[in-house]
């Protein structure tokens, strides 16, 4: 104990105190001006291109001729959208990777979409931003702190989602995630469309890509002939979006997740008392379905796409998740 003590002393004597100064200023600049990103890109031209991309959107898939060529298209979409800890959706972790492989072989009638990023209303990575690669230097030469990185990562991530969760600054970026969805659907396919035949999307989300998925819903069920699903998978998310827009919600709830509590905790949307919110009208209405999905914890090796094994007969943790989403009822489309 003494011993680590020292070492801890040692560290901050030779500099780690001061990154630590660094990284909490950072943290609340990054608090601070979350939103701002969000607004300068709207605010530069963004709300006019937001605009034209919607307007194409919508002229595609309500055009009658080019509808007519995909008549037997698949209809069925499942659209992925990462937790806070991802710096990219290019860069999924294998087990999530290997959920969405596994998906496409069991489920060959449906289209996965894997390169929406939930943490920027331009769909762009911040692996390249000057910020953070700075960040990244400064960490490394630090004896051994790498590992700060990824913390402060995930912080930024959870600015973002809650931006999402704000009634301020949502709207813009809820909508503009839900186009990037929508042009990622169509560049996997043309979005085919038809009143009398809906679109089968399942949003699909782990962690802060729930709130994000939630938050999308509505715009795309405005644009598109969909039903659209949510399915969570320890997600934490508000209760207000998307709880009216979506047919069904499935959340599945880790025993060791600790994370996934954190939402019925500080959204008052959660409370079981807030009798009006879009969340406990679909708990009335049946439409927001909980599993216990096992001893799974919130991420990594034990978490809901880990490969280590859970169960005495060798089941892992993704194939004990993959085995409980092929059980939901949404895989029969008419």
């Amino acid at each position: 104990m003494l011993k680590s003590f020292g070492k801890l002393l040692l560290w901050m004597r030779n500099g780690g105190f001061q990154l630590l100064l660094f990284a909490g200023f950072l943290l609340l600049i990054w608090g601070t001006f979350a939103p701002v990103g969000t607004v300068v890109w709207w605010l530069d031209r963004g709300a006019e291109k937001l605009e034209i991309r919607t307007r194409r959107l919508y002229k595609r898939v309500n055009d009658d001729d080019t509808n007519a060529d995909l008549a037997t298209e698949s209809r069925c979409y499942i659209v992925f959208l990462t937790g806070v800890g991802d710096t990219s959706a290019d860069q999924l972790s294998s087990g999530e990777e290997a959920f969405l492989d596994k998906l496409e072989q069991d489920q060959p009638q449906c289209l996965t979409v894997r390169n929406v990023f939930p943490y920027s209303a331009a769909n762009q990575d911040i692996a390249g931003q000057k910020i953070f690669e700075f960040l990244e230097n400064v960490v490394e030469r630090a004896d051994g702190w790498l590992e700060l990185t990824q913390y402060l990562l995930e912080l930024r991530n959870v600015w973002r989602m809650a931006i999402s969760a704000d009634n301020r600054y949502g709207s813009i970026y809820n909508q503009a995630i839900a186009l990037s969805i929508a042009e990622q659907m169509e560049n996997k396919q043309p979005i085919p469309s038809s009143s009398q035949q809906p679109i089968q999307l399942i949003l699909m989300g782990t962690s802060g890509g729930v709130q994000v998925a939630l938050g999308a819903a509505p715009y795309l069920n405005e644009w598109l002939t969909v039903d659209i699903t949510i399915v969570s998978f320890g997600g934490v998310f508000d209760g207000n979006e998307g709880f009216d827009a979506a047919q069904h919600i499935y959340h599945f709830r880790g025993e060791r997740d600790l994370i996934e509590n954190v939402g019925g905790i500080v959204f008052p949307a959660r409370w079981q008392w807030t009798i009006g919110s879009p969340y406990n009208r679909a708990r009335r209405q049946e439409r927001y379905t909980v599993y216990s999905s096992g001893n799974h914890q919130h991420e990594g090796d034990e978490g809901y796409f880990g490969k280590e094994v859970a169960q005495d007969d060798g089941t892992t943790y993704l194939e004990l998740t993959l085995k409980q989403v092929k059980e939901l009822p949404i895989w029969t489309f008419e």
